[in-house]
């Protein structure tokens, strides 16, 4: 431990703030009046410390100040990082930037501080506007092995030796028996010009943190990725988290580009989610992420993906103009390897370099089972990667997936021979239901699937199919140029017992004629005409599906819910 208790206690009034380091005394008690005739000067009066209402200190820093002040008020607040750096910050402590001001330097918080979720340290800024934390070849704020603190309002930003190799704000930990940190906060930050905007990490076994809330931050320029958690190798036989209680909430990574020369690894995504039991993605946005990506790495970027974890929920999300710089990934959502028990609902995806919607899995330990994609738009999506689609699952042993209530674009890209799909299925796959989505593309395959799955593995019923151009379906080694002749041909697709299921009626799209531009163009993807997608579409409750109540528009679904992720315009 580098950090040292050098308080004392005072029986009449509180005690002065615990420090890192010991300061050398000047002048002896014994002997300070000779020293200081030869000229010491006497030391300013002690000015206890205030508490706060959590029972703790303030602090103030500004570059005005002086790091022989007490730091105690804005009147007399320290002057530097460094001298904030010495202080050992205890439960509801609370340091406090000047706003607006430049603070060259770093904060290092380490397991003699904080911890404590109830009385937490607050690090902040005051005055007007937020304070700049400017970091020289350092992490922005660093905390290891301790909990029990929050970062609000403050902006990081690094210089080339942070973009090279630190985060912006960076927790870890590698306590053992498997402990929890409990309570984080990331609260109105501005992250740039470092390797990861947030990185947090568990070094072994379940060991990480639990009540984690990033909230309102911007995360943009930094090399690998915004947001990162991540833990120890997953073990099929024995799952273990690092992170628990994962809380995203507006969050908005961009132009995170990645690293050209990071042949082995995947670089540039905008939030990446490893090693976590039970995380929620809310209202955020990832985009133009990943251009700098390797040519050559063998995995790449992604708007917002999870991998390595369980309960997962991304919703109400935005991720568009993602790229790679190689011939894999630069999608915009994705269930990675090892995924099981998550959703993915409410999203939009639009003009990625790869699939809108990828689920995949490279192991076959069967960890990736039990997810649901539902109530998405995805347009436009493939443009530079035609050999993936709107949405992809694919990989070894993806089990018990439910696709429902999607709506998938795809257009022609003309510098492409290859068009993408709406939809692509790799081997792999068991007991995969595909159901009530809109499949549309402009002469595309609207389904492209590697295998002739016989229903017991994957299943399709009540989608709706609709080509503006040549009709097509791609199923194993066949060809379909109708909805009638691929479901006579692929025995037990789009079938309720006996029944034909499914149409290929035009659901009247706008985006199918334009692609969609911002986030406002979602609109166009709301079906002009209703009355096929109704009759299309299995009543999925009766199946004892939960549909929730919602459709992606947040409209309320009617006792009679049409195929896709809107209702349509008719059936209002």
């Amino acid at each position: 431990m580098r950090k040292m208790n050098t308080s004392y206690v005072s029986v009449a009034r509180p005690s002065p703030p615990p420090v890192r380091r010991g300061r050398a005394t000047a002048c002896g008690v014994v002997t300070l009046l000779l020293i200081c005739a030869a000229g010491c000067d006497l030391p300013d009066p002690f000015v206890p410390a205030r508490p706060n209402a959590e029972r703790g200190h303030t602090y103030y820093v500004s570059p005005d100040g002086d790091d022989e002040n007490d730091g105690l008020s804005p009147a007399r607040p320290w002057r530097t990082l460094a001298q904030a750096d010495t202080i050992r910050f205890k439960p509801g402590d609370r340091l406090r930037l000047k706003g607006g001001a430049r603070h060259r330097g770093t904060l290092t918080i380490g397991a003699g501080d904080a911890g404590s979720a109830k009385a937490p340290v607050v690090i902040e800024s005051y005055g007007k506007g937020r304070a700049t934390i400017a970091a020289p070849g350092t992490a922005g704020i660093s905390v290891h092995n301790t909990a029990g603190i929050e970062v609000r309002g403050i902006v990081l930003v690094g210089d080339a030796r942070s973009y090279a190799r630190k985060d912006g704000i960076r927790f870890f930990s590698d306590l053992p028996r498997d402990r929890k940190l409990d309570h984080v906060v990331i609260s109105a930050v501005d992250v740039s010009r470092f390797r990861h905007g947030v990185r947090i990490g568990g070094g072994r076994g379940a060991t990480g943190f639990s009540n984690v809330t990033v909230k309102d931050a911007k995360l943009h320029g930094n090399k690998d990725a915004g947001l990162v958690t991540y833990g120890p190798d997953f073990e099929p036989d024995d799952p273990a988290y690092a992170h628990e209680k994962l809380k995203l909430v507006r969050i908005q990574a961009y132009e995170n580009p990645g690293d050209p020369r990071a042949g082995t690894r995947n670089t540039g995504s905008g939030i990446v989610l490893g090693s976590v039991r039970g995380g929620l993605v809310d209202r955020s946005t990832s985009h133009h992420n990943g251009a700098q990506s390797s040519a050559v790495a063998q995995e790449g970027p992604e708007g917002i993906w999870t991998y390595d974890s369980t309960e997962m929920v991304i919703q109400r999300s935005v991720s568009y103009a993602n790229r790679t710089g190689s011939r894999v990934d630069g999608g915009g959502f994705g269930l990675d390897n090892n995924v099981s028990s998550s959703v993915l609902q409410y999203n939009l995806s639009f003009d990625n370099d790869g699939a809108g919607y990828l689920i995949y899995s490279a192991n076959g330990n069967g960890a990736h089972r039990d997810n649901t994609v539902r109530f998405n738009l995805s347009d436009n999506d493939s443009r530079k990667l035609p050999w993936y689609g709107g949405i992809v699952a694919y990989g070894a042993r993806v089990k018990n997936l439910n696709l429902y209530h999607n709506t998938v674009v795809t257009k022609k890209n003309p510098r492409r021979v290859q068009q993408a799909p709406a939809l692509r299925l790799e081997q792999g796959l068991r007991n995969v239901k595909i159901r009530n989505n809109i499949f549309v593309t402009d002469g595309a395959p609207l389904i492209d699937s590697e295998h002739a799955y016989k229903p017991t593995a994957v299943r399709f019923q009540g989608n709706d199919y609709f080509s503006t151009d040549t009709w097509k379906v791609k199923w194993g080694p066949g060809v379909y140029p109708t909805l009638r002749e691929w479901r006579a041909a692929a025995v037990g697709q789009e079938r309720l017992g006996a029944q034909p299921t499914g149409t290929d009626a035009d659901p009247c799209l706008e985006s199918a004629a334009t692609p969609i531009r911002s986030v406002a163009g979602a609109d166009t993807m709301v079906p002009g005409c209703g009355e096929a997608l109704e009759n299309a579409a299995l009543d999925l409750r009766v199946l004892g599906v939960d549909l929730g109540s919602v459709d992606y528009f947040g409209e309320r679904l009617a006792p009679t819910v049409a195929a896709g992720a809107a209702q349509p315009r008719s059936a209002e």
